[in-house]
C-alpha cells in the first residue's frame, strides 16, 4: 500500500477527539425523542475504535455529531484540541473544518452521480487545493488498493453497491484526515473486502496518526480495533480495550 499514508505521521499529546456528555433531542413535550443521552468518548491520535449496538441505539446520531453534520442539543465536542461545538453552537467554520480534518463514510456511498469514480475521490483533494495531477495519482493508489481501480472512469450508476462503497472509503481517506468516521462501511461488502477495509483504516490510523471511529455490526473484524464501545438507548454504556492496546 505504498504511498497511501503520510510520510510524516501526526503526533499530538492531546486526544484527537473528546466528546463530552452529548445529548440529542428531537421534538418537544409529548413528542420529544431523546436519540442520544450524555454520551461521552475520548479517542487518541492513532486509535481505532469500534462502536457497537443494536439498531436505533444512537450510534449514527453520535457519529454525525462528531462529524459536525448533526450537532448535539447539548454537550461539547473538541477535535485536536479545538472546541468545535458547544451544543448546537459552532465555534469554528464547520464546513471548512470538516473538509480539512474529517473523512466520513456514510451508510450509503453518497457519490456524486455525474462524476466518475476517480473524480469522486479526487474532488475532496481538489477542494483542499491539491493539484489535479497529484490528486489523480493518490486517488488511483487508494482505488487500486481497494480493488476498484479498473472502474476508475465509470460513473457511480455503473458500479455495484460494494464497488460504490469502496470508492466512498477511498474518498474518505483522500485528504489524509486526522479524524476518520465510518458508519457501517462494510455492510455492502463480502467478508474479504470488509476485512480489507477495516485493516486499511487501522493501517492509516497507526501510520498517519488519524483517530478512527467505525460503527459496525461486523464482529468478524473486531480484532482490528484498539477499543470497542457499546451503545444502548442513546448511552455509551461500556468499553473493552484490546490486549494489544494502541499500536505505535
Amino acid at each position: 500500500m505504498n504511498g497511501l499514508s503520510s510520510s510524516e505521521p501526526a503526533a499530538s499529546v492531546q486526544p484527537a477527539i473528546v466528546a463530552s456528555v452529548l445529548t440529542k433531542r428531537y421534538g418537544s413535550g409529548n413528542t420529544e425523542v431523546v436519540a442520544m443521552r450524555e454520551a461521552s468518548m475520548t479517542v487518541q491520535a492513532g486509535e481505532v475504535v469500534a462502536l457497537l449496538g443494536p439498531s436505533g441505539s444512537g450510534k449514527s446520531t453520535f457519529l454525525t455529531a462528531i462529524g459536525l453534520i448533526n450537532p448535539p442539543t447539548s454537550g461539547t465536542i473538541a477535535i485536536r484540541g479545538t472546541v468545535v461545538l458547544e451544543g448546537e453552537l459552532s465555534r469554528v467554520n464547520l464546513r471548512a473544518f470538516r473538509r480539512e480534518h474529517i473523512g466520513y463514510v456514510f451508510q450509503k456511498s453518497n457519490l456524486i452521480p455525474f462524476l466518475s469514480a476517480i473524480e469522486n475521490v479526487q474532488i475532496a483533494m481538489l477542494l483542499n487545493g491539491e493539484s489535479k495531477r497529484a490528486s489523480r495519482k493518490r486517488a488511483f493508489e487508494l482505488m487500486d488498493y481497494l480493488g476498484v481501480a479498473d472502474r476508475a472512469d465509470n460513473l457511480p450508476s455503473m458500479l455495484s453497491g460494494g464497488q460504490q462503497q469502496r470508492v466512498a472509503v477511498a474518498r474518505s481517506l483522500a485528504n489524509r484526515p486526522s479524524v476518520i468516521l465510518a458508519d457501517e462501511p462494510t455492510a455492502a461488502l463480502d467478508g474479504h473486502r470488509g476485512r480489507q477495509v477495516m485493516e486499511l483504516f487501522a493501517k492509516v490510523a497507526h501510520e498517519q496518526g488519524s483517530a478512527v471511529i467505525v460503527v459496525t455490526h461486523d464482529h468478524r473484524s473486531l480484532d482490528v480495533f484498539d477499543t470497542t464501545y457499546e451503545m444502548e438507548d442513546g448511552v455509551i454504556a461500556k468499553s473493552h480495550h484490546s490486549l494489544s492496546g494502541i499500536s505505535s
